[in-house]
């Protein structure tokens, strides 16, 4: 995004536009339907990795687009604006394609990037814990070593796609061979490797994709399951949060996007006493400030990828933090919103609302919860003393 005009690249741009006519040629109804029906959007995924979109963001040499996390996001936000927010773009490519690109050796990027770029692999990622939650500080699973290799053994929790997925990016610790302390370090764990284990959540959410809790058993990996350096993998890991942020960010950008363009056009359709509900003010006036709250959180989550993109780090952060936040808060307004303006119509199946109502709420909670950004903003934009 150019910083003085604020349009993007015409080549985003048309990349916009071709995604957005591959989300209208499968909609919320297939979208739907498949996750009533406990099915995935197979097709979908399938013919977004045949047409690049999948792997816009990694590196060409390995069947990528070449371009950055902004682009993935636009492809995100299209597909969630027209109905299909495919949650797994989140940790596929985003988290765990950068993380490979960024730091992995040649031979896991040869191994794993060209699949995640194409859709026929996927690799979801495993970071939360039952008694840690988000905090990497705080998380047991453990990898020791044995000779050459590693055995990796810890539990992990509300983990998407797991079922689908060929590897999973987990996030564990390994001890200081000088302090014995643990430090983090991240590793590609096989889905079908011995003592690995998981079990479906059962969620009140409408989704195809499922959330597992893991259960690592002594699982045995080879050297090369490591990913990146030992000693540094704090960085590595932030390497993959703030994409996840900026793709969340998109991910409830759409979703907000699909529903106020539903409440708009039946505010225009929808005639009571021989007008258009919409020339009332008690619904104008709300859809119109979502459309600016909309606005508002999309330049930030821009900005945010932006940044990242430009290889500051920190400054996405910061960004992607706020622009995770916006996003999520537009999001749950816009779906409530138009629910309210349908009215009774609002939670009937055919109208492609009722389902978002719980869907929607994930945005505040996932990946870090609304409190914790508001923690980060207060101690490092802010200057406050640290709360927690």
């Amino acid at each position: 995004m150019n910083a003085m005009n604020f349009t993007e690249p015409e080549e985003r741009v048309a990349l916009r536009a071709a995604v957005a006519e591959l989300g209208k040629k499968y909609g919320h109804e297939y979208y739907s339907k498949q996750a009533r029906a406990g099915l995935k959007t197979e097709e979908l995924w399938a013919e977004a990795g045949r047409l690049g979109y999948l792997g816009v963001n990694l590196p060409e040499e390995y069947g990528g687009g070449g371009a950055g996390i902004a682009d993935l996001a636009a492809v995100l936000e299209e597909l969630a604006a027209a109905g299909c927010p495919l949650l797994l773009m989140v940790v596929s490519p985003a988290i765990c394609g950068t993380v490979i690109s960024r730091f992995g050796t040649d031979e896991q990027k040869k191994r794993w990037l060209p699949g995640i770029a194409d859709g026929s692999r996927r690799m979801v990622f495993a970071i939360t814990e039952p008694d840690a939650g988000s905090n990497s500080h705080k998380i047991t699973t453990t990898a020791k070593r044995d000779g050459g290799d590693w055995v990796l053994s810890g539990r992990k929790v509300y983990i998407s796609g797991v079922d689908e997925a060929d590897a999973v990016l987990v996030v564990g610790r390994t001890e200081d061979s000088k302090t014995g302390k643990l430090k983090p370090a991240l590793f590609i764990v096989p889905t079908d490797a011995p003592g690995f284990e998981y079990k479906q959540i059962d969620m009140d959410i409408v989704s195809p994709e499922k959330q597992f809790g893991l259960f690592l058993d002594d699982v045995h990996l080879p050297a090369d399951a490591l990913v990146g350096e030992e000693d540094a993998a704090i960085a590595q890991l932030f390497a993959g949060l703030n994409p996840e942020r900026i793709m969340g960010a998109s991910f409830s950008l759409g979703i907000a996007r699909y529903a106020l363009a539903k409440g708009v056009a039946y505010a225009n359709e929808r005639k009571v006493w021989g007008a258009p509900i919409g020339t009332h003010q008690g619904l104008a006036h709300p859809l119109a400030e979502i459309k600016i709250e909309l606005e508002l959180a999309k330049l930030m989550t821009q900005k945010a990828a932006s940044l990242y993109d430009s290889g500051d780090d920190f400054g996405a952060g910061e960004s992607a933090n706020m622009a995770k936040y916006a996003a999520a808060e537009v999001a749950i307004r816009a779906v409530d919103q138009a629910v309210q303006t349908h009215g009774g119509n609002g939670l009937a199946s055919e109208y492609g609302l009722g389902t978002l109502v719980t869907a929607v709420r994930l945005g505040r909670i996932a990946p870090v919860s609304r409190e914790m950004v508001l923690n980060f903003v207060g101690q490092h934009s802010l200057g406050l003393p640290r709360s927690y």
